[in-house]
């Protein structure tokens, strides 16, 4: 995880000084690095530490903030992990820049390593990061969201960067890349969940984003769905009228007394289950560290 880190620091600069001051804002903004943790995990344990296993987790984390400062433009986003997003600080046309020089360096560092297979898997990841957004687009302001399209949309915004991320790890230590993967999905979907509850619940220094962001760009979360049916002011919303950080955190006080954040919670964690009892055969260090990846995920929500 050094060499990741520094690899990423490296890789931000040689654009000239403007896009290697937002990159590398962007990157020193660190965040959980999950993904090219899962991407080290999935090698092995011990991984092997190779060039290949160091740019697999690069180009992993490198594409999760390409989308992190694309999405701030389409929401308009003033922050994100409590500091100035590059939307506010640049502008749109800098930001969409810096989010395009992210994604290609990604691609680049994989292609060094010549493998036709790990560009396959991060591709396809991000055709179907493209497609959530674009169903998250689609469902703005629309409350009549079901559970099973908020799930199949945070499978394509979040999940398939966690599976990607276990895939490539296994691709570099000859492991079971599927079975992996779908490991990788599940707790991806369950980070998604308990994210979406931590935007009800907050408090904004926590998460680094206003309290019920998700509410003023018209994002319906599972929260909200789960707390229509048991309110019936929350059923009678229209999130249009949800204009304000006053509004939105009235808002969240109401889906919190209906007690949904427990249930989502409970979804959350039986996913994470399920996603350890479905590992494969694995060396008991491997399926520890996994597992306790897993246990991260649920445990830093609590």
């Amino acid at each position: 995880m050094e060499r990741v880190e520094r690899r990423m620091t490296e890789l931000a600069v040689g654009h000239g000084p403007v896009l290697a001051r937002y990159a590398g804002d962007t990157i020193s903004a660190g965040g959980k690095r999950l993904r090219p943790l899962l991407v080290c995990i999935a090698a092995g344990a011990p991984p092997p530490e190779t060039d290949g296993l160091v740019r697999a987790a690069v180009a992993v984390e490198l594409v999760h903030g390409a989308t992190l400062v694309h999405d701030d433009v389409l929401d308009g986003s003033a922050l994100r992990r409590g500091r100035p997003t590059v939307f506010a600080t640049g502008g749109r046309d800098l930001a969409i820049a810096t989010g395009d020089l992210l994604f290609s360096r990604a691609f680049a560092e994989l292609a060094v390593g010549g493998s036709a297979d790990a560009v396959r898997v991060l591709s396809r990841a991000s055709r179907e990061l493209a497609l959530g957004e674009l169903a998250q687009r689609e469902d703005a302001f629309n409350t009549e969201v079901t559970v099973r399209r908020y799930l199949a949309r945070c499978r394509l915004k979040t999940a398939v960067l966690f599976r990607a991320a276990c895939e490539l790890g296994a691709l570099e230590g000859d492991g079971e890349p599927e079975a992996l993967g779908a490991f990788g999905e599940r707790i991806g979907l369950a980070f998604q969940i308990l994210d979406d509850i931590l935007d009800v619940s907050g408090p904004p220094e926590r998460t680094g984003k206003p309290r019920g962001a998700d509410l003023l760009d018209g994002t319906v979360n599972l929260p909200l769905i789960l707390a229509r049916a048991r309110d019936a002011e929350l059923a009678a919303l229209d999130l249009r009228t949800v204009r304000t950080a006053e509004d939105a955190a009235e808002v969240c006080e109401r889906i919190t007394v209906t007690g949904v954040l427990d249930t989502a919670r409970a979804r959350a964690r039986e996913l994470v289950a399920d996603a350890k009892l479905e590992l494969p055969g694995l060396q008991a260090r491997q399926r520890a560290a996994l597992e306790l990846v897993a246990d991260v995920v649920v445990e830093r929500y609590a």
